[in-house]
């Protein structure tokens, strides 16, 4: 009896349990609920990533691919023939200009040397002899002793002489100057290369290969061609190249700067099968990280813009009419802004019109896209990152 009498009085107390967890979660639902539904997204929303339109200093610059190169390269060969007798100079080592490269075995041309002087010596002591006796003869004509006709006959013979004693000087002038040569010394400051003939063999002036080779590294040379239009641009920036420019080589593997120089040399010709012109850039080279047949890829700036409106080139929407950007309300909604393009440099547009600085674009997931649509920001910590990346690198231009 008494456990059917209870029942009814737990059902009570089991739908008074019930009733006030519903009434809690009411509670909570409406503090909280509503406040979550408004943050939360549409689920129609399409994730895009994003940019800051940024005011900014932008270099304007050419890119091309060059290769370094010897400022002077030097091939050491012998100009006489002879006996390699020693080479003086470590591979790979550093040399000045004047320094001993190489020298050749001088005896037969010492020998040479003491020759022509004998020759020399003994010409001209006949030619003193002569001397005397042309003026005796004059003297002798005076009187009418001999004959006029002999006079001549001695002055003639001793402008022979004369002449002989020339040809000696010569001979002597030309075994000095074979003899200098068998002393081989650098004629620039640079670095040696490896060793290609030792010491002991026979070298000769037909040898194509020389003995040695010595490239200047400081400066160095990096050489590129340009287009006809890339061309002209630059030579109106540098008034036909009277001013140098800017130049900057960079790794091709990491992109790391290598070095700052100037383009000092423009060809004098257009390369018919090609079109384009030769250009050449003088780097200082100081730490060596440029190292003459090495590839790297040049940046030629001649010009600067500042204070201009910038966002990243993959946010510019180009259409059948026109060139747009989707700019991205306070209400995360998308608005089609026509847009005028400057100029692009690099990865950078320059924006004439049809921005403001601080707006936001979409720089990707734009085929997604119509006006109005709701969008997520994926990459909203690094919005400004593009535009910062050019405002330094107008600032180290400056």
């Amino acid at each position: 009896m008494t456990s059917a009498g209870n029942r009814p009085g737990a059902r009570f107390a089991l739908g008074i349990l019930m009733l006030a967890v519903l009434v809690a979660a009411l509670c909570w639902w409406l503090a909280i609920g509503p406040h979550r539904a408004m943050q939360a997204p549409s689920p129609h929303a399409v994730a895009v990533s994003a940019a800051k339109v940024a005011v900014a200093d932008v270099p304007i610059s050419i890119r091309a691919i060059g290769a370094a190169q010897a400022w002077q390269a030097v091939v050491i060969r012998t100009q006489v023939n002879g006996r390699l007798k020693e080479v003086a100079v470590r591979e790979g080592s550093q040399v000045k200009a004047g320094d001993l490269i190489a020298a050749i075995d001088p005896a037969p041309y010492l020998a040479l040397l003491t020759q022509a002087q004998g020759a020399f010596r003994r010409d001209q002591a006949q030619l003193e002899l002569e001397r005397l006796n042309l003026k005796r003869d004059v003297q002798l004509a005076e009187q009418d002793s001999i004959a006029v006709q002999a006079v001549d006959a001695q002055r003639a013979l001793v402008l022979e002489l004369e002449g002989t004693v020339l040809l000696d000087k010569g001979a002597i002038d030309a075994a000095q100057v074979n003899l200098n040569y068998c002393r081989i010394t650098s004629p620039v400051t640079g670095r040696v290369g490896v060793r290609l003939v030792d010491a002991g063999n026979l070298v000769a002036t037909t040898d194509s290969g020389g003995i040695i080779t010595i490239n200047q590294l400081t400066p160095i040379a990096v050489t590129f061609a340009l287009s006809e239009e890339e061309f002209h641009r630059l030579s109106q920036a540098s008034d036909a190249f009277a001013h140098p420019l800017s130049t900057l080589a960079l790794s091709q593997d990491t992109g790391e700067p290598l070095g700052t120089g100037e383009l000092v040399v423009a060809d004098n010709h257009f390369d018919a099968s090609t079109g384009t012109v030769q250009m050449k850039a003088r780097f200082a080279n100081v730490n060596g990280n440029l190292w003459p047949g090495q590839f790297v890829n040049v940046q030629v700036t001649f010009g600067l813009r500042r204070g201009v409106i910038t966002v990243p080139n993959s946010a510019v929407n180009h259409g059948p009419q026109t060139t747009f950007a989707y700019v991205i309300g306070t209400d995360h909604k998308v608005t089609v802004s026509p847009i005028t393009v400057e100029l692009v440099q690099d990865s950078t547009a320059v924006i004439a019109s049809g921005l403001r600085p601080g707006e936001t674009v979409v720089t990707d997931g734009q085929m997604s896209l119509k006006p109005g649509s709701t969008v997520i920001v994926r990459n909203r910590d690094s919005q400004s990152a593009a535009s910062a990346s050019t405002a330094k690198a107008g600032q180290a231009t400056s």
